[in-house]
C-alpha cells in the first residue's frame, strides 16, 4: 500500500457520486432527434415518414457515440457530445439542435442525482482537512457538470474538477489523473480515488502511485468493461465508509 498522508480523495462521476441504475441510452437520442424534427414527445399522431427521419438520426447519433466511447476504452481519446452530433451530420449549433441539446438534458435530469451521502462524506473530509476532486469521462461540458453540483448543493465542496471532454485522454491515460491532482493541489502518493470500474478507475490511478478504492455496484455492459489484473487498495459498497477507511489509513501511518 502506498505510504504517506491523505492530502485529496478524488471521485469518479457516474455510477460513483450518483446512484447507478439502468438507462435506455437508445431513448435520449430519440429524444433529442424528435425535437430536431419538430415532433412533440407526447404527439399522439406523427406522419410515418417523420418518425422515420427521426429514428434513424437517432440511430446515427447512437452509433457515432458507441464508436467515441469505444475509441475511448481503446485508445483513450476523448470525445465531446458537440463531435459526436457532428460525426452523425449534424451542426451542433443550429436552433433546432440546440432545443434538442435541452430536451436531451430534461431526459437526463432524473438520472443525475447526486447521492445523498456525498454531502455528509464530503464534509466529513473536509473536516479531516481533505481536498476534494472530481475526474470523470464524459462528453458533456463543464459547465454542466458543475451546473448538476451546484443543483444538488455540493458544489461549493468541490476543490477541483476535471472532464474529460476538455483534454485530450480519457481515464485511464495517466495524463487525465494528472490534471486532476493539478486541480486539488495534492500528490499522486497522497491522494485517493473513488470510482465503479476497474479498468479506468483502479488501474488507472494505481500506475501513478495513487490509492485506489473500487465501488463495485455498477453492472456494466460486457461491452464497457476492459479485462485488466489488479487489486484496489480497498473495496466498499456505501460512499460513507470512506470516512472510516481514511481514518484507518491516517492512523496506520501514524504508527
Amino acid at each position: 500500500m502506498t505510504s504517506g498522508p491523505i492530502d485529496a480523495v478524488i471521485f469518479d462521476w457516474g455510477g460513483t457520486l450518483t446512484p447507478w441504475h439502468e438507462v435506455d441510452i437508445g431513448e435520449q437520442w430519440r429524444v433529442y432527434a424528435r425535437e430536431v424534427h419538430g415532433i412533440p414527445i407526447d404527439s399522439p399522431e406523427v406522419p410515418a415518414a417523420d418518425l422515420a427521419a427521426a429514428h434513424d438520426l437517432a440511430d446515427r447519433i447512437l452509433a457515432a457515440e458507441d464508436a467515441a466511447w469505444r475509441r475511448g476504452r481503446a485508445d483513450q481519446a476523448s470525445a465531446r457530445i458537440d463531435d459526436i452530433l457532428t460525426d452523425a451530420g449534424l451542426d451542433p449549433d443550429h436552433d433546432r439542435a440546440l432545443l434538442a441539446l435541452a430536451a436531451y438534458r430534461r431526459f437526463w435530469e432524473p438520472h443525475t442525482h447526486t447521492d445523498p451521502h456525498v454531502r455528509p462524506l464530503w464534509e466529513g473530509l473536509r473536516d479531516r482537512g481533505i481536498r476534494i476532486g472530481v475526474l470523470s469521462n464524459t462528453i458533456w461540458t463543464r459547465d454542466y457538470h458543475r451546473g448538476i453540483f451546484a443543483r444538488d448543493g455540493v458544489l461549493d465542496l468541490i476543490d477541483g474538477d476535471v472532464y474529460s471532454s476538455e483534454l485530450h485522454v480519457v481515464k485511464p491515460h495517466r495524463a487525465a489523473f494528472e490534471a486532476a491532482l493539478a486541480a486539488v493541489g495534492a500528490r499522486a502518493k497522497h491522494s485517493v480515488y473513488v470510482g465503479d470500474r476497474l479498468f479506468e478507475d483502479v488501474h488507472g490511478p494505481q500506475a501513478l502511485g495513487m490509492r485506489a478504492i473500487w465501488i463495485p455496484h455498477s453492472d456494466l455492459p460486457a461491452d464497457q468493461v476492459v479485462p485488466v489484473d489488479v487489486t484496489p487498495d480497498a473495496t466498499i459498497h456505501d460512499l460513507l465508509e470512506i470516512l472510516d477507511l481514511v481514518d484507518r489509513w491516517r492512523r496506520a501511518r501514524a504508527h
